[in-house]
């Protein structure tokens, strides 16, 4: 059966969305992601916070462009799922699952999109 939605219009969509994520919530408002990072983590939470907005749009290009996007995508899928080990499993325990299952989803969005990538 052929594909009702072309799985390359899928990679820009996702890319688009990893792209704002990015750019917006992280790269243009570190000061406020920057209470999120917990206190174990050594230097300026600021710089953690532009890490990882570096992180998602470096991915995006990779799967907009398809270099290295295998890699781009497991990459980006460790990156969320090292949140939800990291940031949203105590809030997860305390009864707010919202976090937890968003970067859990986007992870596996991300090893799904890289899969496809795989030559067979």
């Amino acid at each position: 059966m052929k594909a009702l939605i072309p799985s390359r219009v899928i990679d820009f969509i996702f890319s688009f969305f990893i792209i704002y994520a990015g750019v917006s919530w992280h790269l243009m408002n570190a000061g406020g992601l920057a209470g999120m990072i917990p206190d174990y983590m050594p230097g300026d939470p600021k710089i953690w916070v532009y890490v990882t907005g570096a992180g998602f749009v470096l991915a995006a290009v990779a799967i907009i462009t398809g270099i290295q996007k295998t890699l781009a995508c497991y990459l980006l899928a460790a990156m969320f799922l090292v949140f939800v080990f990291t940031l949203h499993l105590k809030p997860a325990m305390d009864g707010d699952l919202t976090a937890l299952v968003k970067d859990s989803a986007l992870a596996m969005c991300s090893i799904l999109i890289g899969n496809r990538s795989v030559k067979k």
